[in-house]
Parts: structure tokens; sequence; C-alpha cells
């Protein structure tokens, strides 16, 4: 019998998101909510995963909740056909994770790729609290509990859905099947499995300032892609540039679609004839840079302007959130019984064992 396809995925809620998000998962949660292919769809708020590394700063968390409910909000997904809920709110999550430590070796947690560069971009090193390094854990819990089969993703998620699936197949090899084993859905354009910073690091991050946010200003945009990395080499507009490494050119790979270039530079009909001029010399990288912003402008409009709708009933909002919270534990706490089934922790559920004890005490063996 095919397995129900159930999709879950989230945010941790250090800040506004950002287009890295975007391209990264939340414009395919949208497709893939309206697709309507899924049994269901849960798309929550990771703040007890944000708190592992900004526990002395939770007010940071706390204000930020609400920053990615309107994102998500903005972006499409509707709280009608996917469940919105927060992380803290559903304390079977913990339990869950609890179990799954007695799972995992130290080693395991060190050795995956994920955790190595957040503990290296945070200057972590021997410091790091214990909650941020078995966050690989958590996370498996939180994939568990919702039995998801689909988690849409980024490339560097890749390796902690992977560890999710490890510690699943170890508790279903103790246990008895009990657990579903997830897979990670990538997006499809290359470019959008990991989109680097405007200043061309390979990643972009809050922390690194090298954003640009979903709710930013039509002027603030344009501020930021004027000021994008590109080619160092390209000094005058007759120098041949280079693609790899200019951040612009990869941000047109994610977000540039045919149909831009009769609207925004008609003077090419596709982006490799705009690639071909650029590497042979005589395009500048403002023109470019021109043509990458009327494209973004065209994408964050219409989530900017759903934002302000939004920010219009704060209340409802948080209500929305209340209820889908409500739905999520229900649903997780029926995974965890289960679970405590499963491992025979269930002592007051158990009618077998009540019995066999009493005859035990009672010298009926």
């Amino acid at each position: 019998m095919a397995q129900d396809k159930i999709i879950l995925t989230g945010d941790r809620p250090t800040g506004r998101l950002h287009i890295g998000h975007y391209v990264g998962s939340l414009r395919r949660r949208v497709e893939l909510q309206n697709e309507g292919d899924f049994k269901k769809m849960f798309v929550f708020i990771a703040d007890a995963q944000a708190l592992t590394d900004n526990m002395e700063n939770p007010e940071k968390v706390r204000q930020n909740v609400i920053e990615v409910a309107l994102d998500y909000l903005a972006c499409g997904l509707d709280p009608a056909k996917v469940t919105l809920f927060i992380q803290s709110q559903i304390p079977e999550l913990c339990e869950l994770s609890f179990y799954f430590m007695d799972l995992v070796s130290v080693s395991r947690l060190q050795r995956n790729p994920t955790v190595k560069t957040e503990i290296q971009m945070r200057g972590f090193e021997s410091s790091i609290p214990v909650g941020f390094f078995t966050y690989p854990i958590s996370q498996a819990a939180d994939i568990a509990a919702f039995r998801a089969t689909t988690v849409p993703a980024g490339e560097d998620q890749k390796p902690m859905i992977e560890q999710a699936t490890e510690i699943v197949r170890r508790f279903n090899y103790i246990y008895g099947d009990t657990l579903v084993e997830p897979n990670i859905m990538l997006p499809d354009n290359a470019a959008c499995l990991r989109l680097p910073g405007t200043d061309g690091k390979a990643k972009m991050s809050k922390s690194l300032g090298n954003c640009i946010y979903l709710a930013e200003t039509a002027d603030e945009v344009q501020k930021k892609v004027m000021s994008m990395y590109t080619d160092p080499l390209h000094v005058h507009v007759s120098d041949p540039g280079h693609l790899e490494g200019n951040t612009v050119f990869t941000y047109l790979d994610a977000f540039c679609k045919q149909d831009h270039f009769s609207r925004y530079l008609p003077d090419y009909p596709n982006l490799d004839e705009l690639k071909a001029h650029y590497q042979r010399g005589g395009l500048g990288d403002m023109k470019v840079k021109r043509f990458l912003y009327n494209i973004l402008e065209e994408e964050l409009a219409p989530i900017r302007a759903r934002r302000k709708e939004f920010e219009k009933d704060i209340p409802a909002v948080y209500d929305m959130l209340r209820k889908g919270c409500e739905e999520a534990r229900s649903v997780a706490a029926d995974t965890l019984a289960d679970v405590r089934s499963a491992m025979k922790i269930n002592y007051f559920d158990d009618a077998d064992l009540i019995a066999e004890q009493a005859c035990r005490f009672a010298g009926g063996e």
C-alpha cells in the first residue's frame, strides 16, 4: 500500500526570512500546498531550536516568531490548507528527542557537516551549548513526530535529514516498525540549492548581514542589489566578465524566467545570450544589476503588499497559530502514544503487563 505523503518543514525565528529561505524552500512549500498532492502538510516556527544559540537573548526569538509567521502568510501559505505551528508549544517533541538521544553517539553528531559549519560560523568551539550540538536529534524528533515522508529544504539541510533517517531506522530496528523514514525534497533549480549572500560569501545569513529580506522596501532591495558582489576583474565595461562566483548571475539563475526579458531587457532573447555578452565583454555590471532588481521586485512586491495586510490584524495571526498548535499537538500525541507502546513504557495502558506482574507477585508463575 502506498504511503501517505506528509510534508513537514520550518524555520528558526532569529529574524525575518530572506530570499535564500524563499528559493531554498518557502516558494516550493507554497507550490506544494497549491498542488494539494499530500495528506497533511505542517510548517512550523522552530523557536525552541532557535533558543539553543540565543538562550541569553530570548526576546530576540520571541519577537521574531510573529515576523516569520507574517512572512509565511505573505508568501501564500494558507492556514486552511497547511498546519502552521510553534515548536515550543508541542511538548511531545521534547519527549521524543529525549528517547532519540539514546540512539546517537557523540562522534556521529560531531561528524555532521552542517553542525560543523554552524559551530565554526558561530565560533563556539568547546563552548558549544549542548542543545545546539544535539539539534540534529531535535530535528529528527520534529520530523518523526508528524510521520513526515517529505521535507522540503535547502542543500545545507541534507546531512540533517540523513541523520534523521538513521535515527528513525535505528528506532524501528530496535522497537519494530513504528516511525516513518523521511526524504528530503531539494529545489529543482541547482542555483536555489544554496543561494550565496550578496557579498559573495557561501551562505546567505542573517548574522553576516548579507541578506535580502522578503519584507524589505523596494528602495532597500535596490540598494542591496546595486552593491552586490560581481566579478572583481570586470573593471571596465569592455572587459570580459566571469560568471563563476558572480553573485548577480547566480541570483539570475535562481529567479530569471524567459518572459522577464521581454519586459525588462528586450535586447536579449534569453539568459544564455546575456551571459555570453558579459563573458566576451561590452556589458556593464550596473545594467545586469538593474535587470536583476526588476526581476526581484516583481517577485517581492506582492509578498510585501500581502504582509502589510496581515500586519493590520496581529491578534488574528496569533489565533491562527494557536489553532495550528492545537492540531499539531494532537498529531504528535498520537505518535508518542505509539512510541511509548513500542518501547513498552506505556505502563498504565498495558493490561497484560499489570496482569503478569500481579500473577508473579502472587506466586502464580
